[in-house]
């Protein structure tokens, strides 16, 4: 199996960063996927929105079929959801995935291939009602949502916990909390300056059961 890592200039940081590590954790101590891979349109170092420099793996042309595929997002979807050769690319790997997903407004780049058309999604919380505006998106506003074999996140760090939910639906609950353990992740409902209570909290926050103040 391989795992790819769509990269491309101004991509928030942990959007891909995050599920990259719990992916290779997997990789590594769970038996999964033989292969990570990060695939860019051009063989450069490309920049992130927070100054990170990445170096692809490989172009879109020399790029294998892959098993899965994810997109992160950050300022520059903004710019590449007109990128004709970036969405082709998307278009064409998706028709042979098992799955593809996204991270943060990478959900945009999801929707221009084709993806999401009359499917659940979300992303984040600030693109909210941009992902509603589209029209044929039921946008969910949750941390993960998968609707058959598309899986979408809300912003940033939920891409580490979409990663995880993916893997356990994937290769089971025990691969899934051998990452977990490896990659010491155990996220907690701490609420600081009462963010949980402001009017633009997405509901899934608001609805925390328990909210350590």
């Amino acid at each position: 199996m391989i795992f790819g890592f769509l990269i491309f200039p101004g991509l928030e940081e942990l959007d891909l960063v995050g599920p990259w590590e719990i992916i290779n954790a997997w990789r590594r101590f769970a038996e999964g996927p033989e292969k990570c891979i990060m695939i860019a349109e051009k063989p450069e170092p490309l920049t992130c929105s927070n100054g990170m420099v990445i170096v692809p793996h490989v172009v879109f042309q020399d790029c294998p079929q892959l098993d899965f595929l994810l997109i992160p997002g950050g300022e520059g979807t903004r710019k590449e959801v007109d990128n004709p050769a970036l969405i082709k690319f998307v278009s064409d790997q998706a028709k042979g995935c098992k799955a593809a997903l996204s991270v943060c407004t990478g959900a945009f780049i999801l929707h221009r291939a084709g993806l999401l058309k009359n499917r659940r999604a979300t992303t984040h919380q600030c693109s909210l009602q941009r992902l509603r505006d589209l029209g044929d998106v039921q946008v969910v506003e949750d941390r993960v949502v998968k609707d058959e074999n598309i899986w979408t996140s809300a912003g940033i760090s939920a891409g580490i916990d979409m990663a995880l939910a993916f893997i356990a639906h994937t290769a089971g609950e025990k691969a899934a909390g051998r990452v977990q353990f490896i990659t010491e992740y155990y996220p907690a409902t701490q609420s600081y300056g009462g963010v949980h209570e402001l009017p633009q909290a997405p509901l899934y926050v608001k609805n925390w059961p328990e909210v350590s103040r």
